[in-house]
Formats: structure tokens, C-alpha cells, sequence
């Protein structure tokens, strides 16, 4: 998982409420063995709308997405993070996030920013022209208008974002303690490594 402190740059100014995980991504790119390539399918039924705000050249790329309130609600698919990552999203704003969504996002290394429903408009008016600036150090969103706000995020998540730590990092990262325990539980413990000897037995 990559690590995250900081994103800045242009950011997509949704802000549609109750976008479930089905218009994230929709149940007929679930097929696919690989998570390479959802970005294409992501918000696919918004796509098909003239004008939509993802197929906007301007917004190429861009890291943030800005959403509205009960952003990811339905179904639990993790592919829905997915999509964001493979679109190139790397955090998410809205007013809320359904806890699900919020979950998978988080273990995909995609911060999510909750803030008021007003911080949320004025970011939507700015992300049409100027970029948005993100510090996880901080816990700041700023403009470069001298808009600040400040966000919560649990302290564990924050550390894991910060270092790029998933569940296989975060278990990696206590090797030295595993491996003692399973060396010590070796020499006192045999029979739960069937070094049982023939006197023993």
C-alpha cells in the first residue's frame, strides 16, 4: 500500500449525495480478475451523461474527488475502491461515507475526509477552477484562497496511511516479535511444532 501525507492538485467537484457502490462501479465489471483497468468503468452510468464532470478533460487525473453526503452506501465491494485507485483518487471528500465503504477505502490506502456540509460547497466552487491541498500530518484541507479546515481521522488509520501499512505490513512490521515468540514456543512448548522425541512420545 502506498503511503499518504499529502495530495494537492485538482479535484473532481461531484457532489452528488448517496452514491452507492453500484454507480462507483457497476455489478457487471465484478467479473474481472484483476483490479487493473476498473478505473475505466468507474461511475460508468454517469459517463453516459453529455457534459458529465469525469470525462472532462480538466479533470484528467485528478486525485481528489469531492462527494456528497452517504458517499459509497450499498453494497460492501471492495471493488469500488478499487475503481477509485485505478481512476487515479487517492482521497475522497464528502459531509459522510458509509462505514463499509470508508473500511475498503481505507485498507486500499484512500484517505477520506469527512467535513461540514458547508466546508463541502465551498470546496465544490473552488475544485472548479484552482487546485486543493490536502495534509494528513495536519489534518488540514486548504485552498489557495486561505480556506482552512480541519478534519478528524482515527489515530490508527492515520498511522497506517501515513507509513502505507496494510494488514500484511502491519503484520510484517512485528517479525522480530513473531519470530521470537514461535522460537520460544519451539524450545517450551515442542509438541505444537511436532518436535516431539522418541523419548517423549
Amino acid at each position: 500500500m502506498q503511503s499518504i501525507s499529502h495530495v494537492a492538485g485538482r479535484a473532481i467537484p461531484f457532489g452528488r449525495k448517496n452514491v452507492d457502490t453500484d454507480v462507483i462501479i457497476p455489478a457487471h465489471w465484478l467479473k474481472t480478475i484483476t483490479r487493473e483497468g476498473l478505473g475505466r468503468g468507474a461511475f460508468e452510468a454517469i459517463r453516459k451523461e453529455p457534459g458529465n464532470i469525469f470525462d472532462d478533460p480538466e479533470f484528467t487525473g485528478a486525485p481528489i474527488l469531492i462527494a456528497g453526503d452517504n458517499f459509497g452506501c450499498g453494497s460492501s465491494r471492495e471493488h469500488a475502491a478499487w475503481a477509485l485507485l485505478d481512476l487515479g483518487v487517492t482521497c475522497v471528500i464528502a459531509p459522510s461515507f458509509s462505514d463499509i465503504f470508508s473500511g475498503n477505502a481505507f485498507k486500499n490506502g484512500i484517505l477520506t475526509v469527512v467535513l461540514p456540509q458547508e466546508a463541502v460547497d465551498r470546496l465544490l466552487e473552488v475544485a472548479r477552477t484552482e487546485t486543493i491541498d490536502i495534509d494528513l500530518e495536519t489534518q488540514t484541507v486548504t485552498t489557495p484562497f486561505q480556506d482552512r479546515f480541519t478534519f478528524e481521522i482515527d489515530p490508527f488509520r492515520k498511522h497506517c496511511l501515513l507509513n502505507g501499512l496494510d494488514e500484511v505490513g502491519l503484520t510484517l512490521a512485528q517479525d522480530t516479535v513473531i519470530s521470537g515468540y514461535e522460537a520460544r514456543a519451539g524450545r517450551e512448548l515442542p509438541f505444537l511444532t511436532g518436535a516431539v522425541t522418541a523419548a517423549t512420545a
